[in-house]
């Protein structure tokens, strides 16, 4: 397990209904104001990055899940100024942005926010979001949008580091091209890709990669195989999950909390959702995937402190990215409660 810090960060809740996909959670409209008090609340509650997503289209069904979002680089160009620490990290997709003008997006958010920037890659795979804007190209197949990644990260890296870039690629094509001011210092680079071609290109370009698994044992297997790349290509890689958090004054409150939003399934959002990663299925399916969208833990507030640092040491884990039913408590209960936690435990 690496010797450096371990790092805590918040999905920011950039999209309407957040993580769970249920009506009975509090409510999260994916607005500026939820997303700058959780921002600046995070910040002082000792965390070390937030996140913000990209999304182009909602999930439908009762709730209209996600269906209204801030864009991810602008959103935090507004936060920088109100923080000071917390690092920025915006998610941009390679097929919608033109690798020079995301070079020169994340280069200023950069200079905004002092140079605490970072880029989540995302290759995409949401058909749906993409046609609507005539952004879909039927022949790029799952492998050729991650060429076409490389290709997009490989251009922003030499745009931030070289005077003037030449490219000729099978996807862009750059002629004595350049990209100035240069960031303040490298941004980190984060990508999430989980299928064979996306794992590799996440360890081969990127500073960290968020994987997951069914259960810890294949989040730990993920998290192993990651490093063992990345050793065989002679890097390094820090590995990160998400959890969602579910806190109460005690471990029967809390559960009794999560089953109540698992009793609030929204099962037509959850069809959308199912459907625009190219995995359809019938209500019954839709019930199987549940209202939670990524690892749990619940309890009192000691308690998923521990869950979470025996999860983190047995996936061995560099970081992790929490998400909360609702932020202004969770936010608060975490800097009082888990994070000093969870700093002791890895101190």
């Amino acid at each position: 397990m690496s010797a450096a810090p371990k790092e805590y960060g918040v999905f920011l809740p950039v999209a309407n209904g957040g993580w769970i996909v249920s009506n009975t959670t509090p409510t999260l409209d994916g607005g500026w104001p939820q997303n700058r008090d959780a921002a600046i609340a995070a910040e002082q509650a000792g965390f070390d990055f937030a996140m913000a997503m990209g999304k182009w289209r909602g999930f439908g069904g009762q709730t209209d899940h996600w269906g209204a979002s801030l864009e991810a680089v602008t959103m935090l160009a507004g936060i920088a100024p109100l923080t000071t620490r917390i690092k920025l990290w915006a998610t941009i997709h390679t097929i919608l942005f033109h690798p020079v003008v995301a070079a020169k997006m994340i280069a200023t958010l950069d200079h905004v926010s002092g140079g605490r920037a970072g880029l989540n890659i995302v290759a995409g795979a949401y058909r749906g979001e993409f046609a609507q804007m005539g952004a879909w190209d039927d022949t790029l197949t799952h492998d050729t949008r991650y060429d076409l990644a490389q290709e997009w990260t490989q251009i922003v890296k030499r745009l931030w580091s070289e005077p003037r870039v030449d490219f000729h690629g099978a996807h862009f094509d750059l002629a004595d091209c350049v990209c100035e001011p240069k960031p303040l210092a490298p941004p980190r680079l984060i990508c999430a890709g989980m299928s064979p071609r996306g794992f590799d290109f996440s360890v081969r370009e990127a500073d960290g990669c968020f994987i997951g698994g069914r259960n810890e044992d294949e989040t730990r297997a993920a998290s192993l195989r990651a490093k063992e790349l990345a050793a065989s290509l002679g890097k390094t890689i820090r590995t990160y999950t998400m959890v969602t958090v579910v806190w109460g004054e005690t471990d029967t409150g809390a559960e009794a909390k999560a089953a109540r939003y698992r009793d609030g399934l929204d099962e037509g959002a959850v069809a959308g959702m199912l459907e625009s990663y190219g995995a359809a299925g019938n209500a019954m399916t839709a019930r199987a995937q549940g209202a939670f969208m990524t690892q749990t833990a619940i309890g009192a507030p000691a308690t998923v402190a521990q869950k979470i640092a025996a999860f983190v040491r047995h996936c061995e884990l560099d970081g992790l990215m929490f998400i909360f039913d609702y932020y202004p408590s969770g936010l608060a209960i975490a800097g009082r409660e888990i994070l000093p936690r969870l700093r002791a435990a890895f101190a």
